[in-house]
């Protein structure tokens, strides 16, 4: 292992956290997709399926800023727990329903529910913004957190679908809520590692929200979201007007394996550059990467260009925590990294819709339009933020005792 993730897994507990942390993960990439599978293959309808989906996806980004808020208010033990099981009792109540043949209604309710699943990434980040805030090493920590989610997204489709195919329709569900108690359970039993929480009494109530960075990073990541919507949506189309479906399971993972290539390249340098100049760059490159995919006309041409496109993702991403880390009071910090994956979530939810519009009228080429478009909305608000962004929230210097109050007259 390159020597600043050893000197990274030195301080004790890591390696358990991180571990836990992946186990708990593996659901966000399993979870939709194997929903999907399970409704088409028990009833063969897409359109029930993909509603469902969506209503997982809509669910978690509109509950999951609000356990995350739990959170930094009472700890990781306290919430993520007992959010854990509604979410479980939720997934076998669809997994039932599903395989009963109860009515739609019911499929919702619980698809909604499944929607208070805790975002386990932003709970790792956190324990590693403890360890190493200030440090060149939380650097390297964000960077191998980018890396994970990357190997979720490159593998835990590939599983779900796998066994509802294989084995029995409800199967992937099945695994994604067995890794999903796994992860929690066995994060949350790890207490030496957990942030110190931040009652009430100490802090206002307010949310994440009212710091004006936070903002400027949402709104860029629903652009951004889009574009990562977008591209699944219409390289599963463009692989199937060439009569080569299954090839878009392929050519999506080397999107991501660019991801994680650049992300593990990244964790070993130190940056130089302010992080939101480098933030800024990363998301301009994002757009950028999206014009070659105007010009498609294979799906060699296409790998090659994901490929290429995926290697600003992860580094973009590192740097977005970095600055909700410099942007948003310690006290407010899981609930800040859980907005950012929110406005990812809805922008997904965005762009996959309308380039399924687009698909639909024009075909499959003219549906890589809309990353570039969302791309070139990315950079607008980008350009937009970044003045507020350059200038990180007063009160970074000192303890959290000592700045807590100062953080919070900041905010907004």
């Amino acid at each position: 292992m390159p020597t600043p993730y050893r000197a990274l897994f030195a301080a004790p507990g890591s390696r358990g956290f991180a571990a836990a942390g992946f186990l708990g993960r593996m659901p966000l990439s399993m979870m939709g997709i194997g929903v999907v599978t399970m409704i088409s293959q028990l009833t063969g309808r897409y359109g029930l399926a993909g509603a469902l989906s969506a209503t997982i996806a809509l669910a978690a980004a509109a509950i999951g800023p609000q356990i995350s808020r739990l959170v930094d208010r009472h700890g990781q033990r306290r919430v993520l727990r007992p959010a854990a099981l509604v979410a479980l009792a939720a997934s076998a109540g669809l997994l039932l329903a599903a395989h009963l043949g109860w009515p739609d209604w019911v499929l919702f309710a619980c698809a909604a529910g499944i929607g208070s699943v805790p975002s386990l990434g932003a709970m790792v980040r956190a324990r590693w913004a403890a360890l190493y805030r200030g440090t060149p090493l939380l650097h390297t920590a964000y960077s191998f957190e980018s890396v994970v989610d990357e190997v979720c997204f490159i593998f835990g489709p590939i599983i779900s679908i796998g066994l509802s195919t294989v084995w029995f329709p409800e199967a992937g569900p099945l695994l994604a809520g067995c890794f999903l108690a796994a992860g929690v359970f066995w994060l949350t039993s790890q207490r030496s590692t957990e942030p110190a929480p931040h009652p009430r009494d100490h802090h206002g109530g307010g949310s994440a929200l009212r710091s004006v960075g936070l903002q400027m990073l949402v709104a860029t990541f629903v652009a951004t979201g889009a574009i990562f919507g977008a591209v699944d949506v219409v390289t599963v189309a463009f692989a199937d007007e060439r009569g080569s479906k299954g090839a878009a399971s392929v050519v999506l993972a080397l999107y991501a394996t660019g991801s994680c290539t650049a992300g593990v390249v990244a964790g070993m340098l130190r940056p130089a550059a302010a992080p939101a100049r480098r933030w800024l760059v990363g998301v301009c490159a994002m757009a950028v990467s999206m014009i070659p995919l105007l010009l498609v006309g294979n799906l060699p041409f296409l790998a090659v260009a994901l490929f290429v496109a995926g290697l600003s993702v992860a580094p973009t991403m590192i740097t977005t925590m970095a600055l909700v880390e410099e942007h948003v009071p310690r006290s407010h910090l899981t609930e800040g990294m859980t907005w950012v994956s929110t406005g990812l979530a809805v922008g997904v939810a965005l762009g996959s819709s309308v380039a399924g519009w687009v698909i639909d009228a024009a075909g499959a080429r003219a549906g890589y339009g809309v990353p570039a478009v969302s791309g070139a909305v990315a950079v607008a608000v980008g350009f937009l933020g970044y003045r507020r962004l350059s200038r990180p929230a007063p009160g970074r210097g000192g303890s959290v005792g000592q700045h807590s109050e100062r953080e919070e007259r900041h905010m907004a």
